[in-house]
């Protein structure tokens, strides 16, 4: 059984190109300071548990209106249920969108080659050497986020990369190497780091305009779309 603890019942921006909801899962294997659902990540057994048929209820009502399902989290790929419960969104018609933090490449490549989603964003948390320091884990193994990226890289589904910027954690040398690790890549995001209140770090502040548009300008050396998303 999947454990969604939420519903965003519309989204203009969050599925490019669709009118879509948002499902939020519970947990998360990161402990991202600058992470926006802290209440997820840290003690999603607090937090309500919507009924999957509440769930299609809904779906099945608006299935005029919208057209695409986003399962965000928390990190969904660590629901055991994950692939069945999106195979269940194809078959009432609706577009799938998968968004996941890249450390499970076997259950992503899995959902993909099963015809389960549409489309996935990869969170790319920061350059590898960082990568520890800006996901909350000590000696942390980036073999499944290289593996992750380069499955997407290749063009086996519809996707993006995305990265929240702090202030305290990315530099210009960050995106020169994250420019390199992410060269060819169809799709890139960025998103202005902001404390809406329920994150799990604290003294974490945004990046200035002018430090956002120097990023983007590093990453569009070698990534051909690459644009600012904020809300």
């Amino acid at each position: 059984m999947m454990q969604i603890h939420g519903l965003q019942r519309l989204t203009l921006v969050d599925y490019p190109g669709h009118l879509a909801a948002i499902l939020f899962t519970g947990a998360c294997n990161f402990r991202c300071p600058f992470c926006q659902n802290a209440s997820l990540v840290l003690h999603p057994e607090s937090e309500p548990v919507i009924s999957e048929s509440e769930i299609f209820d809904y779906l099945s009502e608006r299935k005029k209106m919208l057209d695409g399902v986003v399962v965000t989290g928390g990190e969904p790929t660590l629901q055991k249920d994950l692939i069945p419960f999106l195979h269940r969104l194809k078959d009432i018609g609706y577009l799938v969108k998968l968004d996941t933090n890249g450390y499970r490449p076997d259950v992503m490549r899995a959902a993909v080659e099963s015809g389960a989603v549409d489309y996935i964003a990869m969170d790319v948390k920061n350059s590898l050497d960082k990568y520890g320091m800006t996901v909350g884990i000590a000696d942390f193994d980036v073999s499944p986020i290289k593996e992750s990226l380069s499955y997407l890289l290749e063009g086996n589904v519809q996707y993006e990369l995305r990265t929240t910027v702090v202030h305290e954690l990315h530099s210009d040398e960050d995106f020169e190497k994250i420019s390199q690790m992410c060269s060819g890549a169809a799709s890139y995001f960025l998103q202005t780091f902001s404390d809406a209140g329920d994150i799990i770090g604290k003294n974490l502040t945004p990046p200035s305009p002018e430090d956002m548009g120097r990023y983007i300008r590093i990453l569009r050396k070698t990534i051909g779309s690459v644009s600012l998303r904020d809300r």
